[in-house]
């Protein structure tokens, strides 16, 4: 038993304990305490009979909001980004009810959580993993009275919107200071899996570092997982070896990544949330996400019935100016010259006056990917990542 459903019980246990009490009765019986466990679920929710969530603390009649995160709500990355956009969400609208559930893997239990969510009273639910896509789709179709919103899904329905942003422009300013921190001229990517997303900022990065050194080189690893802290190390640990001294990453969790990197003496770019904290001397940049704002409005376009005459009811990527992605704190080793340079390029990366991806543009197998005269939209750019670009060292691993 959880320590969370064994703190319910004996919950439960004191209440009726005070109410035995007041009517004379002694005490509440072991085998009293244990009857009680049926109405507490794994996660220290109280049920009633029919076993569905008492909001007890709660009042009746409120709109209910779920989210779903892939990982832990501590992990310096991806789930501690969209957790701290729930929280935003949250104290924006107090007549709010907002439940959460974490480490739910990318399998059929996002439908079973999903479901419970409903169940309990949920009208509104986010899925914030990418993998989530298929079970949301599934799920929708069974309760269209309910809104999803997907977190970097590639599709929509009826009552699916799914939404991200740019953050790969902030990930080529992180490799324009990447570009000039390295002394060895090889830079390394832990890279998780081969999905458009992950390509893009992998891309993105080893052409921020190329723009100001031509030398640099990325040499990118898959681990095929969002969060494998054990792979994580000895990744790391392989590419100090072999010369690289600055790491970045794409990984769900990053404070592996971030605390090794601390140990070996390597400059590291951070990607989700901000680690500074974690990698105290050896932090240079990343690009990270704020979440709140863009939660906040997709939450009140729902409750003001205008879901499906918004943007949000496709596929959509909020706009630069909005502040979903940002770049992430300077670290104390990075000169003043690389961050006014940086800071610098920033605007005219962000509006799209500079455009890293127009052509002509070769992948790391010499193959033009864009022609000459031809730049990609912000729109289209995600979609057209499927490639590995020239200075990457490394493939795509085949998926099945």
């Amino acid at each position: 038993m959880n320590l969370s459903k064994l703190l319910s019980i004996i919950l439960i246990a004191l209440i009726f304990t005070i109410a035995a009490g007041c009517s004379g009765k002694a005490d509440v019986s072991d085998k009293e305490i244990d009857a009680m466990a049926k109405y507490v679920d794994d996660n220290g929710n109280i049920l009633d009979e029919s076993g569905k969530i008492v909001n007890s603390d709660k009042k009746m009649g409120k709109t209910t909001v779920g989210f779903l995160f892939v990982g832990g709500f501590d992990d310096f990355g991806y789930n501690q980004a969209a957790y701290l956009g729930s929280m935003a969400v949250e104290k924006a609208f107090p007549d709010v009810n907002v439940i959460r559930a974490e480490n739910v893997p990318e399998t059929a239990e996002v439908e079973t959580k999903m479901e419970e969510m409903i169940k309990s009273g949920a009208k509104i639910i986010f899925a914030t993993s990418y993998g989530y896509l298929p079970q949301v789709l599934t799920v929708a179709k069974k309760y269209p009275d309910v809104i999803f919103y997907h977190q970097g899904g590639l599709e929509s329905a009826d009552n699916v919107g799914t939404y991200f942003a740019s953050i790969w422009k902030e990930m080529y300013l992180s490799g324009v200071a990447a570009g000039k921190m390295t002394k060895s001229n090889k830079l390394g990517f832990v890279a998780s899996v081969p999905i458009e997303q992950v390509l893009l900022n992998l891309n993105a990065f080893t052409m921020g570092a190329r723009s100001v050194n031509p030398d640099a080189t990325t040499t990118a690893v898959f681990t095929n997982s969002w969060c494998d802290p054990v792979t994580q190390v000895s990744v790391t640990n392989d590419m100090a070896g072999k010369g690289i001294d600055v790491i970045s990453q794409h990984q769900d969790c990053t404070k592996t990544i971030v605390e090794t990197a601390e140990k070996l003496n390597l400059y590291v770019v951070g990607y989700h949330a901000d680690a500074s904290s974690i990698g105290k001397n050896n932090w240079v940049t990343g690009g990270i996400w704020d979440w709140g704002n863009a939660y906040i409005e997709l939450v009140q376009t729902a409750l003001d019935g205008k879901f499906k005459t918004s943007p949000y009811h496709s596929v959509y990527q909020f706009p630069d100016n909005f502040g979903a992605a940002k770049l992430a704190s300077f670290g104390p080793k990075v000169p003043s010259d690389v961050k006014q340079l940086v800071e610098d390029l920033e605007p005219d990366i962000i509006t799209g006056k500079i455009h890293p991806f127009t052509g002509p543009l070769k992948d790391n197998q010499g193959n033009i990917q864009i022609p000459a005269g031809t730049t990609v939209s912000d729109d289209d750019i995600m979609n057209s990542s499927t490639y590995l670009v020239e200075g990457v060292i490394g493939n795509i691993p085949k998926t099945d």
